[in-house]
């Protein structure tokens, strides 16, 4: 699982139910903040290669949907949905997946394409560095059967990857 050494101190970090990452992209957090948050750009990057975003809604708002299809290479689809729990503008954007719109608590859905369900929430901080961003990912979930499932899903692997394509897609906005 990897760490990122600003949150290593947090009281939020609990090592074995969070998966952290954190990297410095050079584009600015305006940019990568249009790409987190309009559905347009979003469904450019937001699924590694060779997998597709083929569908998003995006209700910007604490208590917002955020809804996105995936298709699998094979054309299966993977619905997912979540509900948002905190917008701050080109800096915070925080939701879970334990939630749909309206903060109305799930009762089906998938992850990352996997049938099973794991209840997750994910911040995704975004900090000026430079000319580019400071960019963190933080992942908390609910038990360590589910952290560890995550992990071994890929997820440094395949989050690292959706923020290379999202870059990609920053630099072209």
């Amino acid at each position: 699982m990897t760490r990122a050494s600003v949150l290593t101190k947090s009281p939020l970090l609990r090592p074995a139910l969070d998966l952290v990452l954190e990297r410095i992209v050079d584009v600015p957090p305006e940019l990568v903040w249009r790409a987190w948050t309009m559905p347009e750009h979003l469904t450019k990057w937001f699924t590694p290669a060779p997998w597709k975003t083929v569908a998003c809604e995006i209700d910007l708002r604490p208590g917002g949907i955020f809804r996105t299809v995936m298709r699998s290479p094979e054309g299966r689809e993977f619905p997912n949905v979540g509900c948002y729990l905190e917008v701050i503008e080109n800096e915070r954007l925080a939701w879970t997946n334990a939630l749909e719109g309206g903060f109305r608590p799930t009762t089906t859905s998938t992850v990352c394409g996997e049938d099973a369900f794991f209840a997750f929430t994910a911040v995704i901080s975004l900090a000026p560095h430079g000319e580019g961003t400071k960019y963190t990912a933080f992942v908390m979930h609910g038990d360590e059967a589910s952290a560890k499932r995550h992990d071994q899903m890929g997820f440094e692997e395949g989050w690292g990857k959706a923020l290379e394509q999202l870059v990609a897609v920053a630099k072209r906005m």
